[in-house]
Formats: structure tokens, sequence, C-alpha cells
């Protein structure tokens, strides 16, 4: 199900691909997506702008958003209901979610559910993410899913120890940062490479103009010219940073004889 404010870009690529069509050209999408979800139209305001609008409308990146109550039975549509032997809440119905997975799902399908009992999603699980054609997304609500469901699931994703309504917003955290690991979305590939946790290290600062704002100058190094200096120095500022900031990232990464040498620097000199 697709809400009607995704309509606008939806039609651009239908019609792109009419045409594609009409002219024997062969479409490739890089990744799809399915989100079921029992609320839909929260993601349409975030997937129709930046990043994910420009890599749809690519073609790298299909995206379809699927109601789970549309595969509930009777007038109401209820795709939940009490647990058995009590307690607080309602639970997403196995004989409603089921079928809204098997709707989706094919081979390639690599079914991922939302939930606060899942794996911690880190950079590194998002690049082995990001290697994947298709991927179901399952957004829990109210006290979770039915235990029937689990033999449908690949793995259980957490975004962090705490308590969200509901799986729409991880669902949105993780569709975000697998889409910047797809080729050709982010245009320039370096900024994937360089980006925070991108080596389980915290990314370098940053500066742009005006070089003096509120007598503070930007790094005399960074306007030098000098390509090898300023890469060296972007590597130590982020080693810097992120020893103050994430020290528990370096303790068990391997460090090249480069990084050493820094780190030497930093602690020797100070620099802290």
């Amino acid at each position: 199900m697709h809400p009607n404010r995704f309509l606008a870009v939806e039609a651009t690529i239908i019609k792109s691909a009419e045409l594609e069509v009409k002219l024997g050209i062969k479409r490739v999408i890089r990744m799809r997506v399915d989100i079921l979800s029992l609320f839909p139209e929260m993601f349409v305001s975030p997937f129709n702008e930046s990043i994910i609008k420009r890599a749809r409308e690519k073609e790298l990146l299909e995206i379809n958003l699927i109601n789970i109550r549309d595969f509930a039975a009777g007038k109401h549509q209820q795709a939940d209901d009490y647990p058995f032997g009590g307690g607080a809440g309602m639970v997403m119905k196995a004989d409603v979610v089921v079928p809204a997975l098997e709707s989706c799902k094919d081979a390639d399908s690599w079914v991922i559910y939302l939930s606060p009992q899942g794996r911690p999603l880190n950079q590194t699980r998002v690049a082995e993410l990001g290697q994947k054609s298709h991927l179901t997304l399952l957004c829990g609500h109210y006290e979770g899913i039915d235990h029937r469901v689990g033999d449908m699931l690949d793995e259980e994703i957490s975004i962090g120890d705490y308590v969200l309504t509901g799986g729409e917003l991880p669902a949105m955290v993780l569709v975000d940062a697998v889409a910047r690991m797809i080729p050709g979305v982010l245009g320039d590939e370096e900024s994937a490479r360089e980006e925070s946790f991108a080596h389980d290290l915290l990314e370098y600062p940053h500066y742009t103009r005006p070089r003096t704002f509120r007598r503070k100058e930007v790094p005399e190094v960074l306007i030098s010219g000098h390509h090898e200096k300023i890469r060296l120095w972007r590597k130590k500022q982020s080693l810097l940073t992120t020893l103050l900031k994430r020290p528990e990232l370096l303790l068990n990464r391997e460090y090249d004889s480069e990084e050493k040498l820094l780190l030497q620097e930093i602690l020797f000199n100070r620099e802290l």
C-alpha cells in the first residue's frame, strides 16, 4: 500500500519505466525494501526528502509500504488482540502478520523485525545489509508480535536500549543508514568511507567559510594546499575525537603503524 503522498515520486518512476520498456531498456533496482507497518503514513515525509528521495528517483532504491491491516479479516481489520495468560497491552496477531510477510517475501528476502530485543545496529551491520538486494522490515507495535511469527524472521535489530512506541522510527533509521551504502546514492563514494564509524573511528572536525569567525580561525593546515599534511591531520583528529568522545571504540581496534604513531603523539604531547 502506497500512501497518496508517495504518488508524486512513484508517478515519475513509473513514467520512466514505461519509456524504458518502449526503448527496450532493462531496469536495474539496486535494492528493494518492503516495510510492513500498522502506520505506513509515518514513512511518507522522511522518504520523500533528501538522499532517500533522490535514490528512489534514480531507481537505486525501491521502497514499498505495506499496511499490515490490509491482511486482517473483518470490517474493523483488527491486527492485534489480548495476550493469552493476561497482562498489559496488545499483541500483533500471527494470522495477520504472517500473510502480510508472505505477500512480499521471495527467495532473496532478508526479513528483519525491528525490536528492542534485537541485535544492536552498528556500522558494520549496516555495511553488511547494504550488500542485500531485498530487505523486508517488520515494524512491531504494542507489546510486540505473536511468537509464532518468529519462523519467518531472519534477524531482529534494535537501534538502542530505550523504549519507542513502535518499530517505525527504527525502520527509518535502518533504511537511511543502509541506503548510504548503495553505490551511486551519495554521489561521492569517498563520503561514505570517511563518515563516523566507517573505520570504527569518529569523523574529524569540518570547517567552511568564513576563515575567521568571532576570532576563531580555521586550522592553518586545511588551507595549506598540502594534501598529505591534511590527510594526516584529519586522521589524527579522528583518533583524538574518538578518544575524547567514544574511547570504548578504541579498545578492540586493530591499529596500523601510522595510527600508532599518531596516538603516541596525542598521548605524549598532551593534546587531550
